[in-house]
């Protein structure tokens, strides 16, 4: 972590506890780490209990913080509530909530499984909206907090053989913007983080080949500038110039050239 970036951090939230989904690898652990640098107390929420414990054992050696570790699998309705309860509904208030878990699948949509779309949905969309809708009331009670939403660049355009990642992910940005708008007046933040292909287990759990996933942008940087836009009130944040200049050019090219030329370039060899 650079220093302005400690700086920023620190300032906005050192000493108070952020809950990060998805938090045992990739952009999740990232985020957690960055975190624990600025001082911020932890609750790290995923599927895998050992690779939670093992983050938190360096955390603690490394940054003297507070970590709370919940295993939930937001692919079952009840994990948000379930995580609710034993944070704010035990009395551990949450300043900064990160919605980062997430996952994608690569390949034909009329091929894929339906149940695996299906659980895409509940887990990038559905456990987004619940935990937000669980957190944000208290939030807005104490008139401070911060949520950041993990959306992608693929949210700007459609992604033809990332359908419905590229789908859940236009629903996580436009839910992030339209509820920054609503609690600005409370002093809360809200952002959506929209990072292109990073150094993660994404593409290993998508099914992605390395060669459809050029340019990977490093999973610290990107959770670093996620969290410094999210500090000062961005709406979204996308964290690399191409992806900043991409998204810039499309508006000026037909929808239809747009996604011919994804289509294109992602199409299964």
């Amino acid at each position: 972590m650079s220093e302005k970036g400690s700086a920023i951090l620190r300032k906005a939230w050192q000493g108070k506890w952020a809950l990060i989904t998805g938090a045992s690898a990739g952009i999740g652990e990232a985020f957690a780490v960055e975190l624990a640098a600025a001082g911020v107390n932890l609750v790290l929420t995923a599927r895998r209990k050992d690779r939670l414990e093992a983050i938190t054992t360096r955390l603690i050696a490394e940054y003297k913080i507070q970590v709370k570790v919940l295993v939930a699998d937001l692919e079952q309705p009840e994990a948000p509530k379930k995580i609710f309860a034993e944070t704010e509904g035990a009395g551990l208030p949450i300043d900064v909530l990160v919605n980062n878990a997430g996952f994608g699948y690569y390949g034909e949509f009329g091929k894929g499984d339906p149940a695996r779309q299906a659980a895409m949905v509940q887990v990038n969309c559905t456990a987004v909206v619940v935990l937000t809708n669980l957190f944000l009331p208290r939030m807005m009670e104490r008139r401070r907090g911060d949520i950041l939403l993990v959306s992608s660049t693929a949210s700007y355009q459609p992604v033809a053989y990332l359908a419905t990642y590229a789908a859940t992910k236009v629903f996580d940005r436009f839910l992030a913007e339209a509820i920054a708008e609503e609690v600005k007046r409370y002093g809360i933040h809200v952002s959506a983080l929209c990072p292109g292909p990073t150094e993660s287990e994404f593409g290993e759990v998508a099914g992605v080949s390395l060669d459809q996933m050029r340019g990977f942008q490093k999973a610290d940087i990107v959770a670093r500038r996620g969290l410094e836009g999210l500090a000062h009130g961005k709406h979204w944040v996308i964290p690399y110039l191409v992806g900043q200049l991409g998204v810039f050019g499309q508006r000026f090219m037909p929808r239809r050239l747009v996604t011919w030329g994804v289509e294109k370039a992602f199409r299964p060899k």
